[in-house]
């Protein structure tokens, strides 16, 4: 078990989707204090790998948002109802869930692709006007053939 673990427990226990939570409150929730890297904003990241105490929270079905190491203080927001169990070795945090109303691929890209500043995704690719060429207009005045300019 844990040392955390206390944090799951309350947070397991709570009612509500969103649990406002100064430093000072998890620290008596936990019965001992936090350690110091927690004035990191890093620290108080989802990523499952990131420390001990992340994983107790997201397995409670919570994640951290609002943070705000200057005040001290952060929001715990519920993201799924039931807690998810540890594996049985307690190496590695299970998966998140995925939503029923997306595909099980739905966003296995995210982070890869950039898209510069100021790009207009909006913008065709080619220079050719849409009224002409591939949309047949001038294909069509030719009889259906298509012709490459240069």
């Amino acid at each position: 078990m844990s040392k955390y673990a206390p944090l799951k427990d309350f947070l397991v226990a709570q009612d509500v989707d969103r649990v406002p939570m100064s430093f000072a409150e998890i620290e008596k929730v936990l019965n001992l204090p936090l350690p110091a890297s927690k004035q990191y904003p890093a620290w108080w990241s989802n990523n499952p790998s990131n420390n001990p105490m992340t994983r107790e929270w997201l397995e409670a079905g919570f994640e951290t948002e609002s943070v705000n190491v200057g005040s001290g203080k952060l929001v715990f927001r519920r993201v799924r109802k039931a807690p998810i169990s540890t594996p049985p070795n307690g190496s590695a945090a299970a998966p998140k869930e995925a939503r029923p109303d997306r595909h099980p691929g739905f966003g296995f890209m995210k982070g890869l692709i950039t898209i510069e500043a100021g790009f207009d995704v909006t913008k065709p690719f080619d220079d050719e006007p849409w009224d002409r060429g591939y949309l047949g207009g001038e294909a069509q005045a030719r009889g259906g053939k298509r012709t490459v300019r240069k």
